[in-house]
């Protein structure tokens, strides 16, 4: 075993960094696995070149570093899907690999990606790792930014520190969209997607360094005013996603970037909207919240 990682953010050595020598299409060893499981304890992310694989081979590669979540992502995840359950479809093509118009109600509701997030915070059992291998990329644009919730954390005042200790934050997808004006849902859909509670601050199981758990989801603070509770949550994100903290990833064609969403925030860049952007992500499920890991002291196992 020869790997090797190579740091991609000059602000943060400690932050992203490229892993060579990996063939994802014919699959890792255990050894392997354990060296990538360390990697991305330090640097959050990792960026694989030139992995030429199929949907098979990149959810047999994500299934060695936890439960495997489907992608029930989205209020219109069971409906019109080009993709299998078991891969989030991150593109702007329709079931038949079309570019959505511009009005087309998944393209707006996919916008929500434009903000930054953690994925899958909106689910009481939010997502470990996210895997997304770029497919078809436009000309110029898209650009996928990450941000250190570590580093954030470590740069905070202590009685900022102090004050988001404790705090438990309400998640929903429906609040992420509404920010966007993107309010067309139905009763159904509102019942199904109510908030769920994850805590500001988490402790890292592997490395054990806290970070913030921000996210666009985040509508209201248990116990307080809600307009308090944005305004504090959008300064904390405002601190969070400065220069410093952020490393700008641009996609060439068959990378895949695989993130710890316990350690980072995520969004994605504009583009022309009127060219294909097609990236496939496996979600690796974390085994319990946010809640649970901090008060009942469990920690989550590397790999089930």
């Amino acid at each position: 075993m020869s790997l090797h990682a190579t740091p991609l953010s000059h602000s943060n050595p400690d932050f992203c960094a490229e892993i060579n020598s990996v063939d994802i299409a014919n699959g890792v060893s255990e050894a392997e696995c354990h060296w990538l499981e360390k990697a991305i304890e330090r640097y959050g992310v990792l960026v694989f070149r030139d992995q030429v694989i199929n949907d098979e081979q990149q959810y047999a590669f994500s299934e060695n570093f936890g439960p495997m979540e489907l992608a029930t992502g989205d209020v219109t995840a069971h409906t019109d899907r080009r993709l299998s359950m078991k891969v989030n479809d991150i593109s702007n093509l329709d079931k038949d690999g079309k570019v959505l118009q511009r009005s087309d109600k998944a393209r707006l509701f996919g916008l929500g990606n434009m903000l930054w997030h953690s994925d899958s915070s909106f689910k009481a059992v939010p997502a470990r790792y996210s895997l997304l291998s770029a497919r078809v990329l436009p000309e110029q644009g898209g650009n996928t930014q990450f941000a250190d919730m570590r580093a954030a954390w470590d740069a905070l005042e202590e009685d900022m520190q102090q004050e988001c200790e404790p705090l438990i934050c309400q998640h929903s997808q429906l609040f992420s969209r509404a920010s966007l004006g993107f309010e067309d849902f139905t009763d159904k859909q509102i019942q199904e997607w109510q908030p769920v509670e994850q805590r500001l601050v988490r402790k890292h199981p592997g490395s054990g360094r806290r970070s913030l758990f921000l996210s666009s989801h985040i509508g209201g603070i248990n116990g307080w005013p809600v307009p308090e509770a944005r305004m504090f949550i959008r300064d904390l994100t405002e601190h969070a996603t400065q220069p410093q903290f952020v490393y700008t990833h641009h996609w060439m064609p068959w990378d895949l970037v695989m993130w710890d969403n316990r350690t980072t925030m995520h969004r994605a860049r504009r583009y022309d909207h009127t060219q294909p952007r097609d990236l496939h992500r496996t979600t690796v499920s974390d085994e319990y919240s946010s809640l649970e890991t901090i008060q009942t002291g469990k920690t989550t196992p590397l790999r089930t």
